[in-house]
Formats: C-alpha cells, sequence, structure tokens
C-alpha cells in the first residue's frame, strides 16, 4: 500500500490527528467523570450550592451497583438530592474566600479542620464473602496475638498530658488485611475505640500512650451502638475525633510553630 493517500495527506498524519482528536476525546470524558463525587460544590463565600456549567463540569447522572444487596448509588446527585443538612460550629477569621475558619464549639466533633468526616454508609465494611472485617479479636475466631507481640490486656492508656484515660479492654482486629486496628477501653455502656495507628506501645513500661487527646477527653470520644461491629460512619467518626486532637487537644497546639 502507497504511504501517500493524497498529495498532502498520508498515512503517519492520519495516525498522528487519530491520537490528536482521541485525545481530546478522553480529556472531555476524565473531566466530566471525576465530578462524580464530592460534587455538586458550594460557594466559598455565600455556602450557596452550585455545580460549575458547561461540557468540561457536568457528568450525566450514572447509577452503581453496590454489592452484597446494599442497593444501588447515584452520582451525582443534584443541589438537594441526597444531601443532609450540615451546620458547622465554625466561624471565618476573615471576610475573603480562602480565609481559614476557628471553630466555635467543640471541634473535636464538630468536623472543622483535621476533625472533619463524612456521611458514610451505617453499616460495617465488609470483606469478600459479605462479613464485617473489623470485629474484637474475642469473637474472631482462628485469630489470635502472635506470641512475640504484647497481648496489652489491662495495660493502661495514657493521654497528651501523662495522665491514664483508661486500661485496654480488648483489641478489634481487620480479619481482611490481618492487622489490630483498634483498642477498646474497658468500662461499661456502648464500646469506646482509639485508633491502633495512632497508639505508641511502651514494652518497657506497659503502657499504651495515645498523645491524640488528653485524659479526660477520652470520655467525649463518639460510642458506637453495637458491641461487635463498627460501621463505616462511626469510623469516621472515631477518626476524625483522634485526629483532630492533634490540633485541637490543646490551646498550644493551635498556635504558630515559631
Amino acid at each position: 500500500m502507497h504511504p501517500n493517500l493524497t498529495n498532502g495527506i498520508d498515512v503517519a498524519l492520519l495516525v498522528f490527528w487519530a491520537f490528536v482528536l482521541f485525545f481530546i476525546c478522553l480529556v472531555f470524558y476524565l473531566r466530566r467523570e471525576d465530578r462524580r463525587e464530592g460534587y455538586p460544590l458550594e460557594d466559598e463565600m455565600s455556602g450557596r450550592i452550585d455545580t460549575p456549567g458547561g461540557v468540561l463540569s457536568t457528568a450525566s447522572p450514572k447509577s452503581f451497583r453496590l454489592p452484597f444487596g446494599h442497593g444501588t448509588v447515584v452520582a451525582p446527585v443534584g443541589p438537594t438530592e441526597g444531601r443532609e443538612p450540615v451546620n458547622i460550629a465554625a466561624r471565618r477569621t476573615e471576610g475573603f474566600g480562602g480565609a481559614p475558619y476557628v471553630p466555635t464549639g467543640n471541634p473535636l466533633v464538630d468536623g472543622v479542620g483535621p476533625a472533619a468526616w463524612a456521611n458514610r454508609a451505617k453499616r460495617p465494611d465488609l470483606d469478600m464473602e459479605g462479613h464485617p472485617r473489623i470485629i474484637p479479636l474475642a469473637k474472631a475466631a482462628g485469630f489470635s496475638i502472635a506470641r512475640e507481640d504484647a497481648d496489652l490486656s489491662g495495660w493502661p492508656v495514657v493521654g497528651a498530658d501523662g495522665a491514664v484515660a483508661g486500661h485496654v479492654g480488648g483489641l478489634w482486629i481487620d480479619t481482611a488485611d490481618r492487622l489490630v486496628r483498634y483498642i477498646q477501653l474497658a468500662g461499661e455502656g456502648a464500646p469506646l475505640l482509639a485508633p491502633m495507628m495512632m497508639a505508641s506501645v511502651d514494652r518497657r513500661r506497659r503502657r499504651v500512650v495515645i498523645d491524640a487527646l488528653k485524659a479526660a477527653q477520652f470520655a467525649g470520644v463518639p460510642r458506637l451502638e453495637a458491641d461487635d461491629q463498627i460501621t463505616l460512619y462511626e469510623e469516621e467518626r472515631v477518626q476524625a475525633y483522634f485526629g483532630g486532637g492533634y490540633l485541637y487537644a490543646t490551646a498550644d497546639r493551635q498556635e504558630p510553630i515559631l
């Protein structure tokens, strides 16, 4: 086959322009598809919910079937559909876009800054077989702490101020990833969990240090509804509470380093 189709067009030129057209279409497709989660946007100054128009900013709704019979999810949603009203106890320090917010209530639970949380599903995260993947170690058949590691049961849990917030009453494990996710503090009532990833195990002094919070602030940790599972929504709240403590637990943590 002759490479020249006409005097001014050859096969290489056609392939090049076909690639350019494909790349332009790909950009349009990707920019529309990434509008499915986190949209519609909220105006930074007025709080008005609005989605930017235009071919690059509008994605047609799609339905996604969730596994294990959890229904379907449609994204993106309209300006008000599927949105729960949120009233965050915070105010702007200045009257311009991008100005920082300061909390006016309890920043550990009000969803401000590093303590922000999302309204995730009120059901547990599931493994490939459809079973809750994060459960108490005491109820996980076939799982145990390795002989080389400490069991931690009864060890004191110390806060950022050096005071004892409680004692380890149990461990919650991720049966899919084979690791400890949460430490449960001993006590009556609904389970109180602390993220293992924010804990430091002091083997020499046989204690667990969680410097995200002061000891007294552990009492405000969001509790679980069930004693044998944690929902995605509850995980968000627990993680946000401890994460926010790294900024809001003490007044000096909110001050400039220099």
